[in-house]
Protein backbone atom coordinates (compact mmCIF):
# COMPACT_ATOMS: atom_id res chain seq x y z
CA UNK A 1 0.00 0.00 0.00
CA UNK A 2 1.36 3.60 -1.21
CA UNK A 3 2.03 5.89 1.46
CA UNK A 4 -0.44 8.13 0.40
CA UNK A 5 -3.00 6.29 -1.18
CA UNK A 6 -6.41 8.42 -2.19
CA UNK A 7 -9.48 7.29 -1.10
CA UNK A 8 -13.16 8.16 -2.79
CA UNK A 9 -15.69 9.07 -0.41
CA UNK A 10 -19.53 10.58 -1.55
CA UNK A 11 -18.22 13.80 -0.41
CA UNK A 12 -14.93 14.35 -0.67
CA UNK A 13 -10.83 13.22 -1.11
CA UNK A 14 -9.09 11.55 1.71
CA UNK A 15 -5.26 11.49 1.69
CA UNK A 16 -4.34 8.37 3.36
CA UNK A 17 -2.15 9.29 6.37
CA UNK A 18 1.11 8.40 7.15
CA UNK A 19 -0.03 7.01 10.47
CA UNK A 20 -3.45 5.06 8.64
CA UNK A 21 -0.78 3.55 6.43
CA UNK A 22 1.40 1.97 9.28
CA UNK A 23 -1.50 0.99 11.75
CA UNK A 24 -3.12 -1.03 8.89
CA UNK A 25 1.15 -2.26 7.80
CA UNK A 26 1.86 -3.48 11.65
CA UNK A 27 -1.72 -5.56 11.16
CA UNK A 28 -1.00 -7.09 7.82
CA UNK A 29 2.37 -7.91 8.81
CA UNK A 30 1.33 -9.69 11.83
CA UNK A 31 -0.91 -11.83 9.65
CA UNK A 32 1.75 -14.35 8.43
CA UNK A 33 1.76 -15.75 11.84
CA UNK A 34 0.22 -19.00 12.83
CA UNK A 35 -2.91 -17.12 13.95
CA UNK A 36 -4.53 -14.85 11.39
CA UNK A 37 -5.27 -11.48 13.08
CA UNK A 38 -8.34 -10.21 14.61
CA UNK A 39 -8.94 -6.39 14.17
CA UNK A 40 -11.78 -4.00 15.40
CA UNK A 41 -11.66 -0.88 14.75
CA UNK A 42 -13.46 1.62 17.19
CA UNK A 43 -14.10 5.23 17.66
CA UNK A 44 -16.32 8.37 17.68
CA UNK A 45 -18.91 9.02 14.80
CA UNK A 46 -17.84 10.29 11.34
CA UNK A 47 -14.15 9.29 12.48
CA UNK A 48 -13.43 6.81 9.83
CA UNK A 49 -13.73 4.19 11.08
CA UNK A 50 -15.65 2.23 7.89
CA UNK A 51 -13.11 3.48 5.40
CA UNK A 52 -10.26 2.26 7.86
CA UNK A 53 -11.44 -0.73 8.47
CA UNK A 54 -12.38 -1.29 4.41
CA UNK A 55 -8.11 -0.24 3.91
CA UNK A 56 -7.29 -2.95 6.16
CA UNK A 57 -9.18 -5.45 4.28
CA UNK A 58 -7.78 -4.80 0.87
CA UNK A 59 -4.21 -4.62 2.54
CA UNK A 60 -5.38 -7.85 4.10
CA UNK A 61 -6.33 -9.47 0.71
CA UNK A 62 -2.53 -9.05 -0.65
CA UNK A 63 -1.58 -11.95 2.22
CA UNK A 64 -5.02 -14.30 1.87
CA UNK A 65 -7.50 -14.97 -0.17
CA UNK A 66 -10.11 -14.06 1.85
CA UNK A 67 -10.92 -12.09 5.42
CA UNK A 68 -14.24 -11.73 7.08
CA UNK A 69 -15.56 -8.76 8.06
CA UNK A 70 -18.33 -8.36 11.00
CA UNK A 71 -20.56 -5.45 10.46
CA UNK A 72 -21.55 -4.47 14.12
CA UNK A 73 -22.90 -0.84 12.80
CA UNK A 74 -27.09 -1.47 12.66
CA UNK A 75 -27.04 2.35 11.37
CA UNK A 76 -24.68 1.84 8.94
CA UNK A 77 -23.97 -0.93 7.14
CA UNK A 78 -21.38 -1.53 4.30
CA UNK A 79 -22.45 -4.86 2.25
CA UNK A 80 -25.84 -4.79 3.77
CA UNK A 81 -28.87 -2.85 4.30
CA UNK A 82 -29.86 -0.89 7.78
CA UNK A 83 -30.95 -2.89 10.21
CA UNK A 84 -28.76 -5.96 10.28
CA UNK A 85 -25.47 -7.47 11.58
CA UNK A 86 -23.51 -9.51 9.62
CA UNK A 87 -20.21 -11.83 9.22
CA UNK A 88 -19.37 -11.53 5.28
CA UNK A 89 -16.61 -13.23 3.55
CA UNK A 90 -14.49 -11.16 1.01
CA UNK A 91 -12.57 -12.39 -1.22
CA UNK A 92 -12.32 -9.07 -3.62
CA UNK A 93 -10.99 -5.92 -3.11
CA UNK A 94 -13.93 -3.25 -2.16
CA UNK A 95 -13.93 0.10 -3.33
CA UNK A 96 -14.33 2.89 -0.92
CA UNK A 97 -18.20 4.26 -0.10
CA UNK A 98 -17.93 5.44 -3.29
CA UNK A 99 -21.37 3.44 -3.81
CA UNK A 100 -23.47 1.23 -1.66
CA UNK A 101 -21.39 -2.46 -2.31
CA UNK A 102 -24.00 -5.54 -1.09
CA UNK A 103 -22.47 -8.37 -1.33
CA UNK A 104 -24.54 -11.92 0.26
CA UNK A 105 -23.55 -12.24 4.00
CA UNK A 106 -22.46 -15.90 5.26
CA UNK A 107 -24.71 -14.98 8.06
CA UNK A 108 -27.03 -12.33 9.24
CA UNK A 109 -29.40 -11.58 11.89
CA UNK A 110 -32.29 -8.89 11.75
CA UNK A 111 -32.13 -6.71 14.51
CA UNK A 112 -34.78 -4.48 13.00
CA UNK A 113 -33.60 -0.87 14.49
CA UNK A 114 -30.74 1.67 13.35
CA UNK A 115 -29.37 1.90 17.29
CA UNK A 116 -28.50 -0.81 19.95
CA UNK A 117 -30.20 1.32 22.05
CA UNK A 118 -33.68 -0.26 22.04
CA UNK A 119 -32.33 -3.79 22.78
CA UNK A 120 -28.49 -3.95 24.03
CA UNK A 121 -29.02 -7.28 25.15
CA UNK A 122 -30.45 -8.97 22.09
CA UNK A 123 -28.16 -6.85 19.75
CA UNK A 124 -25.07 -8.56 22.28
CA UNK A 125 -26.00 -11.99 21.33
CA UNK A 126 -26.71 -11.74 17.44
CA UNK A 127 -22.77 -10.32 17.61
CA UNK A 128 -21.15 -12.86 19.65
CA UNK A 129 -23.25 -15.69 17.70
CA UNK A 130 -21.85 -14.12 14.74
CA UNK A 131 -18.36 -14.13 16.26
CA UNK A 132 -18.70 -17.82 17.08
CA UNK A 133 -19.39 -18.10 13.32
CA UNK A 134 -16.49 -17.08 12.85
CA UNK A 135 -14.10 -18.71 15.00
CA UNK A 136 -16.04 -22.34 14.46
CA UNK A 137 -16.06 -21.66 10.25
CA UNK A 138 -13.00 -19.49 9.67
CA UNK A 139 -10.43 -18.92 12.67
CA UNK A 140 -9.30 -22.99 12.47
CA UNK A 141 -7.49 -25.81 10.45
CA UNK A 142 -9.82 -27.60 11.06
CA UNK A 143 -12.12 -26.69 8.38
CA UNK A 144 -10.47 -28.77 5.19
CA UNK A 145 -11.84 -26.02 3.02
CA UNK A 146 -9.51 -23.35 3.86
CA UNK A 147 -7.55 -21.58 1.75
CA UNK A 148 -5.10 -20.38 4.10
CA UNK A 149 -3.82 -23.17 6.40
CA UNK A 150 -4.83 -21.08 9.71
CA UNK A 151 -8.07 -19.19 8.78
CA UNK A 152 -9.03 -15.96 7.19
CA UNK A 153 -8.22 -12.70 9.13
CA UNK A 154 -11.45 -10.92 10.68
CA UNK A 155 -12.18 -7.02 10.38
CA UNK A 156 -14.23 -5.90 12.65
CA UNK A 157 -16.25 -2.52 12.56
CA UNK A 158 -18.05 -0.71 14.87
CA UNK A 159 -21.26 1.85 15.40
CA UNK A 160 -19.72 5.68 16.63
CA UNK A 161 -21.90 5.80 19.89
CA UNK A 162 -19.30 5.31 22.34
CA UNK A 163 -20.24 6.98 25.11
CA UNK A 164 -22.76 5.67 28.17
CA UNK A 165 -24.28 2.31 27.22
CA UNK A 166 -23.18 2.24 23.74
CA UNK A 167 -19.32 2.33 25.49
CA UNK A 168 -20.32 -0.76 27.90
CA UNK A 169 -21.51 -2.63 24.57
CA UNK A 170 -18.02 -2.40 22.67
CA UNK A 171 -16.43 -3.36 26.35
CA UNK A 172 -18.42 -6.35 26.25
CA UNK A 173 -17.55 -7.05 22.39
CA UNK A 174 -13.95 -6.63 23.07
CA UNK A 175 -13.88 -8.44 26.13
CA UNK A 176 -15.72 -11.39 24.44
CA UNK A 177 -13.75 -11.52 21.00
CA UNK A 178 -10.28 -10.80 22.74
CA UNK A 179 -8.85 -9.12 19.61
CA UNK A 180 -5.16 -9.07 18.91
CA UNK A 181 -5.77 -5.65 17.35
CA UNK A 182 -7.59 -2.56 18.88
CA UNK A 183 -7.33 0.62 16.39
CA UNK A 184 -9.46 3.17 18.05
CA UNK A 185 -9.19 6.64 16.42
CA UNK A 186 -9.19 9.76 17.63
CA UNK A 187 -10.65 13.35 16.83
CA UNK A 188 -9.21 16.50 17.73
CA UNK A 189 -12.45 17.18 20.60
CA UNK A 190 -10.93 14.64 23.65
CA UNK A 191 -14.51 14.23 24.89
CA UNK A 192 -15.25 12.60 22.08
CA UNK A 193 -13.05 9.97 22.22
CA UNK A 194 -12.70 6.95 23.89
CA UNK A 195 -10.25 6.71 27.24
CA UNK A 196 -6.32 6.09 26.50
CA UNK A 197 -4.56 2.99 26.53
CA UNK A 198 -6.53 -0.70 27.24
CA UNK A 199 -10.37 0.87 28.22
CA UNK A 200 -11.85 -2.68 28.72
CA UNK A 201 -9.59 -3.65 31.60
CA UNK A 202 -9.36 -2.96 35.35
CA UNK A 203 -7.23 -0.80 35.88
CA UNK A 204 -3.75 -2.16 36.80
CA UNK A 205 -4.29 -5.54 34.63
CA UNK A 206 -2.65 -5.40 31.39
CA UNK A 207 -4.13 -7.36 28.18
CA UNK A 208 -2.17 -8.98 25.46
CA UNK A 209 -4.26 -6.93 22.81
CA UNK A 210 -2.17 -4.76 20.73
CA UNK A 211 -3.77 -0.96 21.37
CA UNK A 212 -3.34 1.22 17.96
CA UNK A 213 -4.27 4.96 18.27
CA UNK A 214 -4.81 7.09 15.61
CA UNK A 215 -6.06 10.22 14.61
CA UNK A 216 -8.69 10.96 12.14
CA UNK A 217 -7.67 11.54 8.33
CA UNK A 218 -9.44 14.72 7.82
CA UNK A 219 -7.86 17.58 9.23
CA UNK A 220 -7.05 21.22 9.15
CA UNK A 221 -3.71 23.24 9.43
CA UNK A 222 -3.97 23.30 13.42
CA UNK A 223 -4.43 19.19 13.12
CA UNK A 224 -8.54 20.05 14.52
CA UNK A 225 -10.93 17.29 12.85
CA UNK A 226 -12.82 18.14 9.95
CA UNK A 227 -16.01 16.19 10.66
CA UNK A 228 -18.22 14.99 7.72
CA UNK A 229 -21.70 15.45 8.56
CA UNK A 230 -22.89 12.25 6.90
CA UNK A 231 -26.30 12.45 6.05
CA UNK A 232 -26.82 9.07 7.79
CA UNK A 233 -30.53 8.59 6.87
CA UNK A 234 -29.96 9.65 3.01
CA UNK A 235 -27.57 7.08 3.16
CA UNK A 236 -29.64 4.22 4.74
CA UNK A 237 -32.28 4.91 1.90
CA UNK A 238 -29.70 4.26 -0.58
CA UNK A 239 -28.93 1.37 0.82
CA UNK A 240 -32.32 -0.46 0.83
CA UNK A 241 -33.09 1.39 -2.45
CA UNK A 242 -29.92 -0.04 -3.61
CA UNK A 243 -31.13 -3.60 -2.16
CA UNK A 244 -34.12 -3.98 -3.52
CA UNK A 245 -32.72 -2.69 -7.00
CA UNK A 246 -31.12 -6.29 -7.38
CA UNK A 247 -34.83 -7.35 -8.16
CA UNK A 248 -34.51 -6.47 -11.46
CA UNK A 249 -30.54 -7.70 -12.08
CA UNK A 250 -30.46 -6.71 -15.89
CA UNK A 251 -31.95 -3.51 -14.87
CA UNK A 252 -29.66 -1.93 -13.08
CA UNK A 253 -29.40 1.68 -13.95
CA UNK A 254 -33.19 2.59 -13.37
CA UNK A 255 -33.79 5.53 -11.81
CA UNK A 256 -35.41 6.18 -8.32
CA UNK A 257 -38.55 6.71 -9.91
CA UNK A 258 -38.50 4.13 -12.39
CA UNK A 259 -37.38 2.08 -9.81
CA UNK A 260 -40.58 2.51 -7.71
CA UNK A 261 -42.65 1.84 -10.90
CA UNK A 262 -40.58 -1.28 -11.46
CA UNK A 263 -41.22 -2.81 -8.06
CA UNK A 264 -45.15 -2.03 -7.85
CA UNK A 265 -45.35 -4.22 -11.24
CA UNK A 266 -43.46 -6.70 -9.76
CA UNK A 267 -44.73 -9.85 -8.91
CA UNK A 268 -44.43 -10.71 -5.02
CA UNK A 269 -43.84 -13.87 -3.43
CA UNK A 270 -46.91 -15.53 -2.24
CA UNK A 271 -46.51 -16.41 1.48
CA UNK A 272 -50.01 -18.22 3.35
CA UNK A 273 -50.22 -16.80 6.60
CA UNK A 274 -50.54 -20.02 8.47
CA UNK A 275 -47.03 -20.89 6.80
CA UNK A 276 -45.02 -17.99 8.77
CA UNK A 277 -44.62 -16.82 12.18
CA UNK A 278 -44.93 -12.66 12.81
CA UNK A 279 -43.14 -11.26 15.33
CA UNK A 280 -42.59 -7.50 16.11
CA UNK A 281 -39.20 -6.91 17.54
CA UNK A 282 -39.32 -3.78 19.93
CA UNK A 283 -42.72 -3.22 20.70
CA UNK A 284 -45.66 -5.24 21.00
CA UNK A 285 -48.73 -5.62 18.49
CA UNK A 286 -52.14 -6.04 19.15
CA UNK A 287 -53.32 -9.04 17.86
CA UNK A 288 -56.33 -7.08 15.43
CA UNK A 289 -53.68 -4.63 14.16
CA UNK A 290 -50.61 -7.40 13.10
CA UNK A 291 -51.76 -7.28 9.60
CA UNK A 292 -52.53 -3.55 9.55
CA UNK A 293 -49.45 -2.96 10.82
CA UNK A 294 -47.38 -5.48 8.33
CA UNK A 295 -48.40 -3.65 5.32
CA UNK A 296 -46.09 -1.58 3.49
CA UNK A 297 -43.30 -2.17 5.85
CA UNK A 298 -39.70 -3.52 5.38
CA UNK A 299 -39.38 -6.89 7.01
CA UNK A 300 -36.58 -9.42 7.81
CA UNK A 301 -37.17 -12.71 6.15
CA UNK A 302 -35.50 -15.54 8.12
CA UNK A 303 -35.63 -19.20 9.12
CA UNK A 304 -36.54 -19.83 12.57
CA UNK A 305 -33.70 -21.33 14.78
CA UNK A 306 -32.15 -24.80 15.10
CA UNK A 307 -31.41 -26.54 18.52
CA UNK A 308 -28.08 -25.70 17.45
CA UNK A 309 -28.71 -22.12 16.60
CA UNK A 310 -31.13 -21.23 18.73
CA UNK A 311 -31.55 -17.52 16.68
CA UNK A 312 -33.07 -16.54 13.80
CA UNK A 313 -31.09 -16.52 10.64
CA UNK A 314 -32.48 -14.04 8.86
CA UNK A 315 -31.78 -14.14 4.32
CA UNK A 316 -32.82 -11.21 3.49
CA UNK A 317 -35.45 -8.10 3.44
CA UNK A 318 -38.85 -8.07 2.23
CA UNK A 319 -41.85 -5.17 1.32
CA UNK A 320 -44.66 -6.05 2.37
CA UNK A 321 -47.01 -5.28 -0.66
CA UNK A 322 -50.53 -6.25 0.69
CA UNK A 323 -51.89 -8.52 2.36
CA UNK A 324 -55.00 -10.40 1.72
CA UNK A 325 -56.25 -11.99 5.40
CA UNK A 326 -59.74 -13.38 4.19
CA UNK A 327 -57.41 -15.53 1.41
CA UNK A 328 -55.13 -15.86 4.33
CA UNK A 329 -52.09 -14.72 2.02
CA UNK A 330 -49.43 -12.17 2.25
CA UNK A 331 -47.75 -10.64 -1.19
CA UNK A 332 -44.21 -9.46 -0.26
CA UNK A 333 -41.46 -8.48 -2.83
CA UNK A 334 -37.91 -9.49 -2.26
CA UNK A 335 -35.34 -10.35 -4.53
CA UNK A 336 -34.19 -13.12 -2.30
CA UNK A 337 -34.64 -16.46 -4.54
CA UNK A 338 -37.59 -18.23 -4.55
CA UNK A 339 -35.45 -21.42 -3.46
CA UNK A 340 -34.34 -20.08 -0.43
CA UNK A 341 -38.05 -17.93 0.38
CA UNK A 342 -39.27 -21.81 0.59
CA UNK A 343 -37.44 -22.06 4.10
CA UNK A 344 -38.40 -18.93 4.91
CA UNK A 345 -40.61 -19.10 8.24
CA UNK A 346 -40.51 -16.16 10.36
CA UNK A 347 -41.15 -12.73 9.28
CA UNK A 348 -39.57 -9.83 11.60
CA UNK A 349 -40.86 -6.15 12.01
CA UNK A 350 -38.43 -3.98 13.05
CA UNK A 351 -38.10 -0.04 12.73
CA UNK A 352 -36.50 0.01 9.09
CA UNK A 353 -37.87 3.19 7.66
CA UNK A 354 -39.46 3.03 4.01
CA UNK A 355 -37.89 4.95 1.39
CA UNK A 356 -39.90 7.69 0.64
CA UNK A 357 -39.36 7.36 -3.37
CA UNK A 358 -40.83 4.23 -3.36
CA UNK A 359 -44.40 5.81 -2.15
CA UNK A 360 -44.24 8.69 -4.78
CA UNK A 361 -45.14 6.59 -7.73
CA UNK A 362 -46.39 8.57 -10.92
CA UNK A 363 -49.78 7.35 -11.40
CA UNK A 364 -50.87 5.98 -8.18
CA UNK A 365 -52.32 7.47 -5.14
CA UNK A 366 -50.01 5.26 -3.05
CA UNK A 367 -49.36 1.87 -4.13
CA UNK A 368 -48.34 0.76 -0.28
CA UNK A 369 -51.57 1.85 1.79
CA UNK A 370 -54.25 0.16 3.81
CA UNK A 371 -56.23 0.06 1.12
CA UNK A 372 -54.39 -3.29 0.48
CA UNK A 373 -55.11 -4.86 3.40
CA UNK A 374 -58.53 -6.74 2.59
CA UNK A 375 -60.18 -7.31 5.04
Amino acid sequence: MSVAQEIETPSSSIIMPQEWSDATESIVNNSVSSNPPIAIVCGPNNCGKTTFSLSLVNALLQRHKKVAYLDTDVGQAVFTPPGLLSLTVIDEVTPYLTRPCLKTPERCFFFGDISSKRDPEMYLSYIFKLFDRYLKEYSTNNNKNFLDDAGFPLVINTPGWVKGIGYEILVDMIKYMSPTHVVKIKISREMKNLPAGVFWTREGVMDSNHVIEINTALQDHLHRSLLVQKDASGLRDLRVIEYFRQCFPNQRNLTRKKLGLALVAHPPYEFHISSVKIKHLHCEVHETEIFYSLNATIVGLAISSDATERLPQCVGLGIVRAVDPSKGMLYIITPVPQKTLEDVDLLLQGFIQFPTCFLKVPGYISPYVSRNVIS
